[in-house]
C-alpha cells in the first residue's frame, strides 16, 4: 500500500451571499497586509456508501483535480477537538484511478464502512481565489480562500451553487496563528458572513449527510429512567470509541492500540456487569469476540509499553550506555513489527468485520430481558455492588509477598468495579463519580504493577538471546523492574483505604 502523508487541518468555514464584498482587513487593523493569488478551478469527486456512512460520521473522502494539492484526501475528525480540526490524510492522484478508492484509504475507513461499497456520490466544482497572510518574517501563516462552488449530486442529478470563505492556519500548533485565524473569521462575521461547519459536499446532500451516524450519541438517562436506556448509552459510547480507535490502529497513530483494547475491555465489562439484564447467549457471543480482538492486539500493546519503559529505565540506570539500548530496541522493534502485522491481519478479517457489525447493532438495540425495563435506581446499584464485592474479596487475600498472578486477578476485578461505577456515575451523581475516580487511581497502580510483571518475562526472553554488555544491562533492568513491582504494591496499600471510604459515601454499594 502507498504510504499517505498527514496534515492537521484547522480552519473556519463561512457562508456568504453571492454578491458579498470582502472587507478591507488592512484598513480595519486586522492585518498589516494580505496577498491575493490568481483564481483557479478544482473538481472534486466525493466517495461514500449509498447510505452516506462517512458523511454521517463527519468524514470526507474525495479525489480532487486542480489546485496545488490535487490528489486523494481523507479528512477525519480529531478526538476531543471542536469540528474545525481534522486530520487530512493525502495520497497522490495516481494512487487510485477515478472510481477506485486507494486501498490504503479504504482500509483506514473500513471500520466505519464495513461491508458497504464506496461509490462516487457528489461532484464539487470550485473556482478558488486564495489570499495569503504572512508574519513579520515573511512566512505564510494563514490562507484565506474565496470559493465559488457548484455541487452536483450523483444519485438524483441535482445541482446546488453557493459561495464559501475558508480561513485556515498553515500550522495547527502555532497559537498566535490560531488566534489570528479566529480574528479574521470574526471580521468576516461582523459584516454578514455566517459560520458553517459542514463540508461543501455535505451541504448539498442535506439532511441525509448530516443525520446521526450508525451509532448515535444518546443522552444518559436518570435514576427514574429505565435501565435499558442506560445500557444503550453505555454500549454506544464504548462502541464509538472502539470504531475510531480501530481507524487509528490502521493509521498507526500513537496510543490507538491501547485505546482500542480499553474500549473492548469496557464493552466486555459492561456486558458482564449488566449481564443479569441481558440475553445470555447474545452476551456470551459478543464477549467472546471482543476478547479475541483484544488478544490479537495484546502483543503490540505489551511491546509498546516495554519499549517506552526500557528506554526510560536505561537512561536512569546508565545514561552513558549506547550499545545495550541499541540491541534491546532493535529486538523490540522487530517484535513490534511482527505483532503489528499479525494484528492488522486480524482486523482485516471477516471475523472482525462481523464483530463490528454486531457492535453497531448492539449499540442501537441491545438484546435485553424484561428486567431491563425497570428503573435504574431499582436495578443498577445491586449490579455495581456485585463487582465491588468481588474486588473486596480479592484484595482481602493480598499481601506484599503474594505471587504476582494474584495481584493481576485483583487488577482485573478492580477494572470491572471501576468500569461499572464509571458507567452509572452520570446517573447517580458526584459521590458515585468520586468513587469511580478512587477506583481509577488504584487500577492505574495495578496496571503499572502488571506492566512490570510483563516486562520481567520479556526481559528474561531477551536475555536468552543476548550476551556481553547487553545481557548485563538486561539483568540490571530485570532487577529494577522487580523493585518497581514492590513499589507499586506499597502504593496500592496506601491508596486502598481511600477507595473504601469513597465506596462508603458513594450511595451505590
Amino acid at each position: 500500500m502507498t504510504t499517505p502523508s498527514v496534515h492537521r487541518e484547522v480552519e473556519r468555514k463561512l457562508r456568504v451571499p453571492a454578491q458579498f464584498t470582502l472587507p478591507d482587513l488592512v484598513s480595519s487593523g486586522v492585518l498589516t497586509s494580505w496577498a491575493p493569488g490568481g483564481p483557479f478551478e478544482m473538481t472534486a469527486v466525493y466517495y461514500d456508501t449509498p447510505d452516506l456512512r462517512l458523511f454521517r460520521w463527519r468524514i470526507t473522502l474525495r479525489r480532487r483535480v486542480g489546485g496545488n494539492d490535487a490528489g486523494w484526501h481523507l479528512k477525519l475528525p480529531v478526538a476531543k477537538a471542536d469540528g474545525s480540526s481534522r486530520d487530512e490524510v493525502t495520497l497522490p492522484l495516481e494512487a487510485g484511478a477515478p472510481g477506485l478508492v486507494p486501498a490504503t484509504l479504504a482500509d483506514i475507513v473500513s471500520p466505519l464502512v464495513r461491508d458497504a461499497q464506496l461509490l462516487p456520490v457528489v461532484t464539487v466544482t470550485t473556482i478558488r481565489t486564495p489570499y495569503l497572510v504572512s508574519d513579520s518574517n515573511g512566512n505564510s501563516i494563514i490562507e484565506i480562500v474565496d470559493d465559488q462552488v457548484v455541487v452536483s449530486e450523483t444519485a438524483n442529478q441535482t445541482t446546488t451553487s453557493f459561495r464559501e470563505i475558508e480561513v485556515e492556519t498553515m500550522d495547527a500548533e502555532n497559537q498566535s496563528a490560531l488566534a489570528l485565524m479566529d480574528t479574521i473569521a470574526n471580521a468576516f462575521i461582523s459584516v454578514g458572513a455566517v459560520p458553517g461547519s459542514t463540508s461543501k459536499a455535505a451541504s448539498a446532500l442535506g439532511a441525509r449527510a448530516t443525520s446521526p451516524p450508525d451509532i448515535p450519541v444518546s443522552a444518559m438517562t436518570t435514576r427514574e429512567g429505565v435501565a435499558v436506556d442506560a445500557i444503550r448509552s453505555i454500549i454506544g459510547d464504548h462502541a464509538r470509541h472502539l470504531l475510531f480507535a480501530d481507524v487509528g490502529v490502521r493509521r498507526d497513530t500513537e496510543d490507538s492500540v491501547h485505546q482500542m483494547r480499553v474500549a473492548a475491555r469496557r464493552l466486555r465489562s459492561t456486558l458482564r456487569t449488566f449481564g443479569p439484564l441481558l440475553e445470555s447467549e447474545w452476551t456470551s457471543t459478543l464477549t467472546e469476540e471482543l476478547a479475541w480482538m483484544a488478544q490479537e492486539l495484546g502483543a503490540i500493546r505489551d511491546t509498546e509499553v516495554l519499549l517506552k519503559r526500557l528506554i526510560k529505565d536505561i537512561g536512569v540506570l546508565d545514561p552513558s550506555d549506547d550499545l545495550a539500548p541499541a540491541a534491546i530496541t532493535a529486538w523490540l522493534n522487530a517484535r513490534l513489527k511482527s505483532a503489528r502485522a499479525g494484528a492488522l491481519a486480524a482486523l482485516r478479517s471477516d471475523r472482525h468485520e462481523y464483530l463490528l457489525e454486531d457492535l453497531v447493532t448492539a449499540a442501537r438495540e441491545p438484546q435485553v430481558l424484561d428486567s431491563a425495563y425497570l428503573p435504574c435506581e431499582e436495578v443498577l446499584p445491586n449490579l455495581v455492588t456485585r463487582e465491588w464485592s468481588a474486588l473486596r474479596k480479592s484484595v482481602s487475600g493480598l499481601r506484599l509477598d503474594t505471587p504476582s498472578p494474584a495481584w493481576h486477578r485483583a487488577r482485573i476485578k478492580a477494572k470491572r468495579a471501576r468500569y461499572a461505577v464509571e458507567a452509572v456515575s452520570p446517573i447517580f451523581g458526584p459521590a458515585a463519580a468520586a468513587f469511580g475516580r478512587a477506583l481509577a487511581d488504584v487500577t492505574e497502580v495495578l496496571g503499572s504493577h502488571q506492566d512490570t510483571y510483563i516486562a520481567q518475562h520479556l526481559l528474561l526472553e531477551l536475555s536468552e538471546k543476548s550476551d556481553g554488555p547487553t545481557a548485563f544491562m538486561l539483568g540490571r533492568l530485570y532487577a529494577y523492574e522487580v523493585d518497581r513491582e514492590m513499589d507499586y504494591r506499597d502504593e496500592f496499600v496506601k491508596l486502598w483505604p481511600k477507595v473504601r471510604k469513597a465506596a462508603k459515601h458513594s450511595g451505590l454499594v
